[in-house]
């Protein structure tokens, strides 16, 4: 059945919610467009999420100087939250101190934007399959095809979204996020043909494998949408939409109802 998930993006310390296709590595980027910055700690919405049972949520670290905020929001909620941001095999262990999982991308990729399977099983060894997530976030190209992207979304790798993509990482580990970057934080819709792919890639493989996808989200009926075209299978986060982050078309309660109600 497809859940709410929560979500808390850290950039430069403080809880945002931007337009994911304007980030870059830029300390100081004029282009860069910010929807919400909360005057709340990331610790109030770790324990907003606990509270609600919001399970599957995560705290992502969009470039440095995030931290601090992050290992606040995990410690108010030990064991509860995700954290992805910079994981690699030398600091997994320690984030898996606090965090449920570590959610890992950029690292996966060489400069080329070639896929490494070795550090994938490399960090399967260390975490073990059940505390790894793997970021799949893509971009549509004009040929029709979504092709992942690294560093902070603005590169894309040499990686096809596609069956045998999600098959060979499923040994691995048992669940993807994936953001669609062309839609994110724009509040206009989610990426539906991206949605019903992510079914059919995955509708063969192991029933337990979760889904999260995140991008354009604008409605509570969103939820029930992602669901149909999902069979269920993929699961859905609000961002800038969500009232909590100043959004004016979806209420947290909302979308807590409809988590009880699954």
């Amino acid at each position: 059945m497809t859940r709410f998930i929560g979500c808390i993006d850290l950039h430069n310390g403080e809880v945002k919610q931007l337009v994911g296709g304007t980030l870059t590595d830029k300390k100081h980027d004029d282009n860069l467009k910010i929807n919400f910055i909360s005057s709340k700690h990331s610790s109030y919405y770790a324990q907003l999420y606990k509270n609600h049972d919001v399970t599957g949520s995560h705290v992502i670290k969009l470039g440095p100087n995030n931290d601090d905020a992050a290992q606040k929001a995990l410690k108010a909620a030990p064991g509860f939250l995700q954290v992805g941001g910079g994981i690699n095999d030398t600091n997994c262990q320690e984030w898996l101190k606090y965090a449920s999982k570590v959610i890992v991308t950029s690292w996966l990729f060489d400069k080329e934007g070639n896929f490494l399977i070795d550090r994938l099983v490399k960090l399967n060894g260390i975490c073990g399959k059940d505390r790894i997530v793997v970021d799949l976030s893509c971009r549509k190209t004009k040929d029709g095809k979504w092709i992942v992207a690294m560093n902070k979304w603005q590169t894309l790798t040499k990686l096809e979204l596609n069956q045998d993509t999600f098959t060979k990482m499923s040994q691995y580990t048992n669940e993807f996020l994936i953001h669609a970057a062309d839609v994110e934080g724009l509040c206009n819709g989610i990426d539906d043909l991206l949605i019903t792919k992510l079914y059919e890639w995955t509708r063969s493989l192991d029933k337990g494998l979760k889904l999260v996808y995140a991008g354009g989200a604008k409605s509570v009926d969103d939820l029930a949408l992602v669901h149909r075209l999902s069979k269920g299978k993929v699961d859905l986060t609000f961002g800038s939409a969500l009232d909590i982050f100043g959004g004016k078309h979806v209420t947290f309660k909302k979308c807590c109802e409809w988590n009880e109600q699954q």
